[in-house]
């Protein structure tokens, strides 16, 4: 029987990490295949159109989501070529104990791991390097600088997943130019990303992954809580929220103020006004397909029998509603029981932190938790 722990981390003081590294951007090609859901719904064309959207799928004792499937076929095969961009980085000792493989989250693009503001001290992956580890961490696909698509017929979870499969089976066999072999693969994600990591060791728990972080998850009690996230973020269409976002066409969406990235992504009184400014500006779209298809990568048992960190935030909205010491045990600790197989489960609560841990002031706590966790498990 696994003991399940719990622990609500002490506050630590922000401390700049300084990191020599070596990294390198990449853009990875891949061949992927997953059986998508065909919705019947068009993309919102509009902003009131999304906002519509968002109303149909939090409605109470409504199925929105059953309302929409094609009725005479529910699945379509999709197939592609796809480049996915990425960025690797290395000690400048060389190459480290292990390949920490990095998945964002929604509103996020790959600079959430290597976060520039202030001279990187947010950075992840500068803390992550300081403890002699590699990281790769990527944009998912329709973002950055990786391959877009129909946002709603292709963009959707079971896709994203095929393309995380398949840079790690890259990755895994060496096989990604500028990235050497490491004996030892971690998956760490952050919210849609945590959801992204969990489907992928529970569809393959032996062979790809030696360890799991999920950071800014709960499993428990994430549907409960959804509108939360979606009602909260203001969301918009993608061109009007910002004109960096201009050449994504409708069904990608985007927080159209600057509070709705605060209220989704920081808790009261835990962050620097300018970096909330910082995440707001560099805001990035959620597809319709996403928001649709994001519940279903979390779901049933997961026999994975490496070391698995669940790590978020006790003001998180979507996967805690704002609080997750809310329940006995804390929403976090719940997770643990569809790990069937690990040999190590560990649940941390980081204090008066919101969904968005590496962007706060409590993200050093975030960061040696992780990487305490890594060290002795991995």
């Amino acid at each position: 029987m696994i003991q399940l722990t719990r622990h609500t981390v002490l506050l630590a003081g922000f401390v700049a990490v300084a990191t020599a590294r070596v990294c390198r951007n990449l853009t990875v090609p891949i061949s992927i295949s997953a059986q998508n859901i065909k919705f019947t719904l068009q993309a919102p064309a509009n902003d009131i159109e999304v906002t519509n959207f968002f109303l149909d799928l939090a409605q109470p004792g409504v199925n929105f989501t059953q309302s929409v499937l094609n009725s005479n076929d529910s699945f379509a095969t999709i197939t592609g070529n796809y480049s996915i961009g990425a960025t690797y980085c290395e000690p400048d000792s060389g190459p480290g104990s292990a390949l920490q493989i990095l998945t964002h989250g929604i509103a996020f693009d790959r600079s959430y791991w290597d976060f520039s503001f202030a001279n990187h001290n947010y950075s992840y992956a500068n803390a992550a390097l300081a403890r002699n580890y590699s990281v790769f961490f990527y944009d998912r696909l329709g973002l950055g600088g990786s391959s877009r698509g129909d946002p709603v017929t292709e963009i959707q979870t079971n896709l994203e997943l095929a393309a995380l499969y398949a840079l790690t089976s890259k990755l895994r066999n060496a096989e990604v130019s500028g990235v050497p072999a490491y004996e030892k693969l971690v998956h760490v994600g952050h919210s849609y990303g945590s959801i992204l990591s969990y489907a992928l060791v529970q569809a393959n728990p032996t062979g790809l992954s030696d360890g799991l972080v999920l950071t800014g998850f709960a499993q428990a009690a994430t549907a409960s809580y959804s509108a939360f996230f979606t009602f909260g973020g203001n969301y918009v269409v993608a061109r009007n929220a910002s004109t960096s976002l201009v050449g994504y066409p409708a069904g990608y969406m985007a927080s159209g103020d600057r509070t709705g990235v605060q209220t989704n992504f920081f808790a009261p009184n835990n962050f620097d006004p300018a970096v909330l400014q910082a995440a707001y500006e560099s805001n990035q779209p959620v597809t319709v397909g996403e928001i649709m298809t994001l519940g279903s990568g979390a779901t049933g048992n997961n026999t994975f029998g490496g070391p698995v960190l669940i790590i978020t935030g006790e003001r998180d909205i979507p996967f805690c509603g704002g609080n997750c010491d809310s329940t006995n045990p804390p929403i976090p600790d719940q997770s643990g029981q569809y790990f069937t197989n690990t040999n190590n489960f560990d649940a941390i609560v980081v204090p008066k932190t919101g969904h968005s841990l590496n962007m706060e002031y409590t993200a050093a706590t975030t960061y040696t938790s992780i990487l305490d966790f890594l060290d002795q498990s991995v």
